[in-house]
C-alpha cells in the first residue's frame, strides 16, 4: 500500500546501472526472485512453461526447485510445477526445440553457472535471447551469484552484450549483510502483474523492501562506485585467472581453471602417474568428489582460505574472493593453492593421512 523513499531510491539507483530495465520489486531472497520471476512470466505472457538448464542452481523453495537442475535437490519432493523444461546447458538447439511449441513463458539462465562454473560458449547467451523473442518467450538472468561486480562487470551478462527482460539480483546487494532480492524488469511485464488498483495485492511480501534492507543496498552501491569494487574484480580476477593457469602444466591433478573475474572454478582430474593415479581411485572409489577435500580443507586450516567443492560428486573447487580483495591479498591465495596442490601430489604425505581418514568416514557413512 505503500513505497519507501528508500526503496525509490535503491530502484533508481539499480536502473541505472540497467538502463534497458523500468521497474524493481524488492523481496527478501534469491529464491523468492525466482518465485517472482515464474509469477511475472507466466502473467505477462499467459503460457505455463519455464525452461531451465541442467545443474542449474535456482533455490529451493517449491517454484525455484521445479526449476533446479540437480535431482539431489529435487529428490523426494515431487510432484514440480507442470511446464517445466530442462535442456543442456550451452546447447542452443535444445532452446529452440523447446521453445518450438510456444507454450514456455520464460528461460532462465545462470550467465555462469554457479554448480561447476560453468561457462557459457561467446554466442550462447546473445542468440538464446534473441531465440526468445523470436518465439515470445521471455529471457530471464539469474544473477544471484554472478551479479554486483562479482564478474567484473555490474552484470556478467553485459560480457556478452545481452539485455535480459529480466534480472534477478540478492544476496550481495545488501553486501551479505541483511536478506534481500531483486526482480528487474521491463514496464510492459510489470504492468501485466499491477493492471489494476484491486491488483496492487497481487504478489508482495510482508519485509519486502524493507528500509533496513533498502539502506544496505543503497550503501552497497555507494561503496562499489567509490571503492571502484567492479574494476578491482576485473583486475584481480585477471591476476588470479592467469596465475592458476600458468600452474596446470606443473601438476598432475589441476586440469583447467576457469571463469570470469572474482569468480574462479578450478577443475582437478585423474593424474597420469602410477602413483598419484592410484591415490586418486582409492579418494575416488570411496565417494567421487572426495579429492576436491584434499585442498579445500587445508587451504582453510594451514592458509586460511574458504573455498569450496563447487557441487556434490564435483572435482570443482570454486573461490570467490571478496571484491575488496588487493595484490597482497592474490599473492597469499597464489602460494597457498601452490603449496596445497603440491603437497597433494606428495604419496605418501601428511595430505594423503587426511584422505585415508576420509575414506574411512566415506566408507563408514556408506556401510
Amino acid at each position: 500500500m505503500d513505497v519507501s523513499t528508500l526503496a525509490a531510491i535503491l530502484a533508481e539507483r539499480l536502473l541505472v546501472r540497467v538502463p534497458y530495465l523500468d521497474k524493481v520489486f524488492f523481496l527478501n531472497s534469491g529464491s523468492e526472485a525466482v518465485e517472482a520471476g515464474i509469477k511475472f512470466a507466466r502473467a505477462a505472457t499467459g503460457r505455463p512453461g519455464i525452461i531451465y538448464c541442467e545443474r542449474a542452481f535456482h533455490g529451493l523453495s517449491y517454484g525455484a526447485l521445479s526449476i533446479n537442475g540437480d535431482d539431489i535437490y529435487r529428490n523426494g519432493f515431487e510432484p514440480f510445477l507442470p511446464g517445466c523444461v530442462r535442456i543442456p546447458f550451452n546447447d542452443l538447439v535444445g532452446l529452440e526445440r523447446a521453445l518450438h511449441s510456444r507454450t514456455a513463458a520464460a528461460f532462465i539462465v545462470e550467465p555462469i553457472q554457479g554448480k561447476g562454473v560453468n561457462m557459457p560458449a561467446n554466442d550462447y547467451l546473445k542468440s538464446a535471447a534473441d531465440l526468445c523473442r523470436r518465439h515470445g518467450t521471455l529471457f530471464i538472468a539469474d544473477e544471484v551469484q554472478t551479479g554486483m561486480g562479482r564478474t567484473g562487470r555490474f552484470l556478467a551478462v553485459e560480457h556478452w552484450n545481452v539485455e535480459p527482460d529480466m534480472v534477478l539480483l540478492a544476496k550481495t546487494l545488501s553486501g551479505g549483510h541483511v536478506p534481500v532480492g531483486a526482480v528487474l524488469t521491463r514496464k510492459r511485464i510489470f504492468d501485466k502483474v499491477f493492471d489494476r488498483m484491486d491488483r496492487a495485492i497481487a504478489h508482495g511480501s510482508t519485509f519486502g523492501g524493507n528500509d533496513l534492507a533498502m539502506a544496505a543496498g543503497i550503501a552497497t552501491l555507494d561503496v562499489l562506485a567509490s571503492e571502484r569494487l567492479v574494476e578491482n574484480a576485473a583486475q584481480m580476477g585477471r591476476r588470479l585467472l592467469q596465475a592458476l593457469t600458468t600452474m596446470i602444466p606443473r601438476f598432475e591433478f589441476l586440469s583447467q581453471v576457469r571463469g570470469k573475474g572474482l569468480m574462479i572454478g578450478i577443475e582437478f582430474g585423474p593424474p597420469k602417474s602410477l602413483k598419484l593415479k592410484a591415490s586418486w581411485h582409492a579418494l575416488e572409489t570411496s565417494r567421487e568428489g572426495l579429492f576436491c577435500q584434499l585442498i579445500t580443507m587445508p587451504l582453510l586450516k594451514e592458509h586460511k582460505i574458504l573455498s569450496q567443492v563447487s557441487s556434490h560428486t564435483s572435482h570443482i573447487v570454486k573461490i570467490l574472493p571478496a571484491l575488496v580483495i588487493s595484490e597482497v591479498d592474490c599473492e597469499h591465495v597464489l602460494r597457498a593453492f601452490e603449496s596445497v596442490i603440491a603437497d597433494s601430489e606428495r604419496v605418501p604425505g601428511a595430505i594423503w593421512s587426511l584422505g585415508k581418514a576420509l575414506v574411512g568416514h566415506a566408507i563408514h557413512a556408506s556401510a
